[in-house]
């Protein structure tokens, strides 16, 4: 009975805020499925090469199993790697040492943004699972058979350390030059793209440069060397009136460090502490496999600009997943001065007055892109709810295969696609195709809050025969949210684009709720 109210409870109460959010949503930053694996109630992990029979559905997999996030709170505690006084795993599981632990979880969190080696062809999300299936746990480790029993603890260890070390040494880097993005390895530069280069120099070098010639150029993406100023000008923090820019640029930049003098001391106040040290644990999950992320100087410039961004829009606050939304402005306005490797590069060799402008751009091209689609992160994620159903009835008139399908095995949008809205696909994407996906974003009338919706689509609709070879609830959902995208680069992301321009206009009169 307890199981059957769960789930009615999930699917049906729209609008209760974060319904879903406990696993799929803002609150809960998606894991690693492997993460959040669960076992039959009331019985052991069996230690054998028999496979379990799947869940077809969604309520035959919720019968038979623990949601993981239905755990206490000391076994919430135990589960971050915080010792706890009693263990409440399943019995034949022991608990590992804080330090193992929180490798396993860095590991798991990482593993599917992960390069793979050369040659290697990416497994079969469902060979995964089943592999995993016959997995055994021997101190908290997984051990591939019974066969491997004899691996001692440090062996594991080693094994764990040099999966984690595998993001340092990329084949594609994350970020990259703009030239390298293309891994189809196209060449960097090709005539056709330095007759482009010259004609954005030409448009913006005028007096008062035509910003919807600048955004017909810019549609099919922009040259790296242009694309700090052209994305300052098409998010409106900058005027088209050449003369006016260096004196908007320096109110502006003012303005930002003066909202850090009147406010970020107020971090530690009763009023604001819970935002501030939301935004604190956030930011170092901010692309974990990015060197250039990780260094301390980076991390409190994303600090700065999330706490004045949360306290200067109070009606939202900040929300799990804006943290993802400063990345590509950060990246792409510190490319202006950096020629080498931006994902490795050491921000705080930098002039002090380089990264104070650059911190400050971030900030206010970003609060420019939030404006609007701020509903997203109000109370109870109204857009984001809109914008998901808009998604399903858009779909089921696209691929009416995919949506049957999707009824079938009882998987809701809301799972997959609240995820896709609130972080704009910047989690199932590497950072390169980010950028240049918001290129044509910014180039689109309402990119960010209308186009986007076909780009998921069309995203969509890129894995229907995956999708459709997926007989059951569970492999459905892993499938979507470890979609293998790692290896894309400017082509793909092109004709993502292309598809998503002609659903617009095969389906204009899309959903009409989502008009309004």
């Amino acid at each position: 009975m307890a199981t059957e109210n769960r789930i009615n409870f999930w699917r049906r109460n729209a609008k209760v805020p974060g319904s879903v959010q406990p696993v799929y949503g803002a609150q809960h930053p998606p894991l690693d499925p492997r993460l959040r694996r669960t076992y039959p109630k009331d019985t052991k992990p069996k230690f054998n090469n028999l496979k379990s029979k799947k869940a077809s559905s969604f309520h035959e997999f919720a019968r038979s199993t623990n949601d993981a996030w239905d755990i206490d709170e000391e076994e919430d505690e135990d589960f971050l790697g915080t010792p706890a006084q009693t263990s409440s795993l399943p019995s034949g599981l022991h608990s590992s040492s804080p330090q193992d632990q929180q490798q396993q979880n860095q590991v798991w969190d990482a593993e599917t943004r992960v390069s793979h080696s050369p040659g290697t062809e990416d497994q079969d999300l469902q060979d995964v699972w089943e592999e995993d299936e016959d997995c055994e746990h021997v101190n908290g480790k997984v051990v591939k058979s019974s066969s491997d029993l004899h691996l001692n603890t440090s062996s594991v260890r080693s094994t764990l350390q040099k999966q984690q070390s595998l993001p340092v040494r990329p084949i594609i880097p994350l970020v990259a030059r703009m030239s390298d993005q293309n891994a189809s390895g196209a060449p960097p530069m090709t005539v056709r793209e330095k007759n482009r280069l010259d004609k954005f120099k030409q448009l913006l070098a005028s007096p008062n440069t035509d910003l919807e010639e600048l955004r017909k150029h810019s549609w099919s993406g922009i040259p790296r060397e242009v694309r700090p100023i052209t994305w300052r000008l098409l998010s409106g923090y900058l005027p088209a009136n050449k003369e006016r820019r260096e004196l908007v640029l320096k109110r502006k930049r003012e303005e930002y460090f003066g909202f850090i003098e009147q406010y970020y001391h107020s971090r530690t106040d009763e009023h604001y502490k819970d935002t501030y040290r939301q935004i604190h644990i956030d930011i170092p999950r901010t692309n974990p496999l990015i060197p250039l992320f990780q260094q301390p100087v980076v991390q409190e410039v994303f600090e700065r600009i999330l706490f004045i961004w949360a306290i200067r829009h109070p009606a939202s606050g900040y929300v799990q997943g804006i943290n993802d939304l400063v990345t590509p402005f950060f990246v792409v306005f510190l490319s202006e001065f950096v020629t080498e490797d931006v994902e490795n590069f050491e921000v705080a060799a930098l002039p002090l007055d380089t990264q104070r402008n650059i911190e400050a751009d971030s900030f206010w091209c970003m609060s420019k892109l939030l404006d609007g689609i701020q509903d997203n992160y109000t109370f109870a994620q109204p857009g984001i709810q809109n914008k998901v159903k808009a998604l399903e009835e858009l779909v089921s008139r696209i691929d009416e295969d995919i949506h049957n399908h999707f009824k079938r095995y009882e998987v809701e949008y809301l799972q997959f696609a609240f995820r896709w809205m609130n972080n704009l696909l910047m989690r199932e994407l590497p950072l390169r195709c980010t950028i240049r996906l918001w290129d044509t974003y910014q180039a689109e009338a309402e990119g960010f809050s209308h186009f986007h919706l076909y780009v998921c689509s069309a995203f969509l609709i890129e894995w229907r025969k995956e999708i459709l070879s997926m007989v059951d609830f569970q492999g459905l959902l892993m499938l979507l949210q470890n979609l293998p995208t790692i290896h894309w680069g400017n082509e793909e992301v092109g004709l993502l684009l292309a598809e998503a321009y002609r659903l617009k206009y095969m389906f204009a009169d899309a959903p009409s709720h989502y008009k309004r």
